[in-house]
């Protein structure tokens, strides 16, 4: 076992207890004098590894500690409570060796120990000089022989280590072939420093309370350390000037910026201390990267960029195009920043997407016929599409969501309105939407397959949803037109398997198509009944069925949120696809092999409102927002076709992207590409993997690393900590790590995950889970 600076003094007393050899009588104690107490603070550890040592002092039978006349009964062995095995040690607190020796001048209270000068020996330097904590470490006769500095910050450090206790159990090994110095001794004390830093700045007077308690070592190791490391003093500096310090992120507070980068979530409070300080005037062209470090700048930054959004309103789509893309280059860079990232920054988010926008925006769709239309927005133009919708989501404020609001208006509107035009032009020079070319047959019912309905699932958002579900097996995306018109009575059974055993009449001017063979209106039940007379298994919420045939379910509700919420929608996409995805892992956990995503239409969503269209009520006999059943005797509109389901049924659809609605900012039903072309998503699930036997003998936390250990023969394995099982991007750790010797090495990114839920699992080389084990981070 190596040796600790405690033991090493244990050791050398015993030495200097044995005395001479040659002379008859043994030692009776050895007395340790120390004048200016400087051992006294250790006292407690010192006891706990000198079993004999006795200390003079007010009496206290517990630590052995007495008057003169007390320690030499104790020395004596008549005192019953008191039993010494080999030589005691004396030590003396606030006496010198010279006071024992001047038997004369001695004083009263301690002649009864000065004759042990005689029978005993003393524990001081060569040169008679009582131990100083220095002195013994440095002394190569008597002491340690190491090398330590005798500048006066070093010799404080040593009081202060000694104090704290963190000196004597040091290993030996540790402290030979270097110089002990203040710097090091009080990393001893403060080991990072850079958090104690953030951690005072978090709460000034709570830590200061804290560490100033009982010594106060503490606050005093940090404030030496401060005005040490970082030029600052806590005290008489105080908050503001070391958030100034930690603004500019200059020199070693290069590092505590770094840190607090990090791991802000755990220093809320220095925050609100930043925000308070003011950024530097940096005059017509500044130096970004100066500016970083200051929360105001940001501010001052997100309130320029809303004016500049706003002022969109009044442009055409030329100048906002202009507009959008200076404000990206100046404004761009501070998506970089820290406050970004704590979502401070929301209009930086979105001008990232406008910059798309207004980058994609400047080309529509090419096509003479709706075919080439098709093909031109699947292959690049639906990113105009989710550029808008990422635009307006990335804002919560009514400012921030108006100020955006404003410049999608300015650069979307426009395209949508030429590219609807250029659809409702191919499509009246061929009367109606013909089958695209390559468009999947959703009419067969293969086996292994289950068909999820979505409702309102638009082609911008199947892309995102495919990203999602990509972890769960191989994906497809593929485009076809949904019915004419796109609304969900008409376009659910357009996409459904039983799509051939439905016809439609002249009396459904609500749209709802009945069953062909008994002319039965195509409710609820219905639907489901004909699923189920042609070997279509319908599942309810959660049911999973039997996945060697084929079932139909439905999951989320894109369309009602819209219909309900208009541009929220855009905010919460993604938390009404996880409803989806959530939905796709029940059945490909329960052995779905094929699972296909369809949908019934798409949708327009504007801010402001679509444009009106006029269309009198007394010649129609159903009006929706983007189309409109017309009276047998109305005379048709430029953009009139009959219903897909029954030509007899007459529709007319407001021309462009307008609306015979006022006021709405989602609709559907017309005639559009977001809304007429829909998405076909596949995915097709791995195979379960056979004959690989994982198990999961042990998980161990240390904090937030963990280790687990896996018992398995396979190869090419990796371990990850996740929320989610079968989610990789539910990871909570910083990289997955692979299976070595049986081990893996896990570090959790986030120390705001500390305690929560997860569940560790095993990998094979294609991603799926072989094994997994609940677990608690930080256990």
């Amino acid at each position: 076992m190596t040796s600790t600076v405690l033991d090493s003094l244990g050791k050398l007393q015993r030495k200097a207890a044995e005395g001479n050899s040659h002379t008859a009588a043994p030692t009776t104690a050895l007395l340790w004098p120390d004048k200016d107490r400087m051992w006294e603070p250790a006292l407690g550890r010192l006891r706990q590894a000198l079993p004999n040592l006795l200390t003079l002092g007010t009496f206290n039978k517990d630590s052995r500690t007495g008057p003169a006349i007390w320690l030499k009964c104790a020395m004596a062995g008549v005192l019953p409570d008191i039993q010494l095995q080999g030589v005691p040690v004396v030590y003396l607190p606030g006496v010198s060796r010279a006071e024992l020796r001047a038997i004369e001048s001695c004083p009263r209270d301690l002649q009864p120990l000065a004759e042990l000068q005689y029978r005993g020996v003393f524990w001081s330097q060569v040169n008679t000089k009582d131990w100083t904590v220095s002195a013994f470490l440095s002394s190569k006769n008597g002491g340690l022989g190491l090398d330590v500095a005798q500048d006066k910050a070093t010799q404080e450090a040593l009081a202060q280590v000694l104090s704290a206790g963190v000196l004597l159990d040091r290993p030996l090994d540790e402290l030979k072939g270097r110089q002990i110095n203040g710097e090091w001794l009080l990393s001893l004390l403060a080991p990072n420093p850079t958090r104690d830093l953030l951690v005072w700045m978090n709460a000034p007077q709570v830590t200061q309370n804290k560490w100033g308690a009982g010594a106060g070592v503490r606050w005093d190791v940090f404030c030496k350390r401060a005005r040490f490391d970082f030029g600052f003093d806590p005290v008489s500096d105080g908050p503001l000037v070391a958030a100034e310090k930690l603004a500019r992120r200059e020199g070693k507070w290069a590092a505590v910026a770094e840190l607090y980068r990090d791991s802000y979530t755990s220093f809320p409070n220095v925050l609100l201390l930043l925000r308070s300080v003011q950024p530097p005037q940096m005059g017509l062209f500044p130096d970004v990267e100066k500016l970083a470090g200051y929360p105001m700048a940001n501010e001052q930054g997100e309130a320029s960029l809303r004016y500049a959004l706003s002022a969109c309103a009044a442009m055409d789509a030329a100048h906002a195009r202009a507009a959008v893309l200076a404000a990206e280059k100046e404004h761009g860079p501070r998506r970089n920043w820290l406050w970004s990232r704590m979502g401070q920054s929301p209009l930086a988010a979105a001008q990232e997407q406008l910059a798309r926008l207004a980058e994609f925006g400047s080309s529509v769709p090419i096509g003479t016929t709706p075919s080439e239309l098709a093909a031109s927005y699947v292959q690049s133009a639906w990113r105009v599409d989710d550029a808008a919708m990422q635009a307006i989501g990335a804002v919560h404020s009514k400012a921030d969501t108006d100020a955006v609001g404003a410049a999608v208006r300015a650069l979307y509107l426009p395209w949508l309105e030429e590219t609807a035009k250029r659809l409702q032009d191919a499509v009246k020079n061929v009367g109606g939407l013909p089958p695209l070319q390559g468009s999947p047959n959703l009419i067969a019912k293969e086996a292994g397959t289950c068909t999820v309905f979505v409702d309102g699932l638009r082609y911008d958002v199947a892309q995102r949803l495919r990203v999602q579900l990509d972890g769960l097996g191989s994906t497809s995306l593929a485009a076809r037109w949904t019915s004419m018109p796109s609304v969900t009575a008409s376009g659910k059974a357009w996409c459904s398997p039983i799509a051939g055993e439905v016809s439609g009449s002249v009396e459904d001017t609500e749209f709802e198509p009945r069953t062909a063979a008994e002319g039965k209106p195509l409710s609820g039940h219905n639907f489901r009944k004909l699923l189920g007379e042609h070997g279509v298994q319908p599942l309810d919420k959660h049911e999973t069925g039997d996945p060697s045939g084929c079932a139909w379910t439905e999951s989320g509700d894109l369309d009602h949120y819209g219909h309900e919420h208009g541009v929220r929608l855009a905010r919460d996409i993604d938390a009404q696809l996880a409803q989806v995805v959530e939905r796709v892992q029940e059945l490909h956990d329960a052995g779905w092999r094929r699972i296909r995503l369809v949908t019934d239409h798409g949708w327009l969503l504007v801010p402001g409102g679509l444009p009106k269209s006029e269309l009198p009520k007394h010649q129609t006999e159903t009006r929706w927002g983007r189309c409109a059943v017309l009276k047998g005797t109305a005379h048709g509109t430029p953009l009139t076709f009959g219903w897909d389901w029954c030509k007899d049924v007459q529709v007319a659809y407001a021309p462009g992207v307008s609306s015979f609605v006022a006021g709405a900012d989602y609709a559907h039903g017309g005639l559009s590409l977001q809304e007429c072309l829909v998405p076909v998503l596949d995915l097709v699930t791995a195979a379960p993997a056979v004959n690989i036997h994982v198990t999961i003998k042990r998980v161990t936390w240390k904090g937030l690393r963990c280790v687990v250990e896996v018992d398995s023969t396979a190869h090419g394995l990796t371990v990850d900590v996740r929320t989610k099982p079968a989610l990789a991007s539910s990871s909570l750790v910083a990289s997955v790590k692979p299976l070595e010797a049986g081990k893996a090495n896990l570090a959790v990114a986030d120390d705001d995950n500390l305690g929560m839920a997860a569940v560790v699992v095993v990998l094979a080389a294609d991603g799926q889970v072989l094994q997994k084990q609940a677990t608690t981070v930080g256990g």
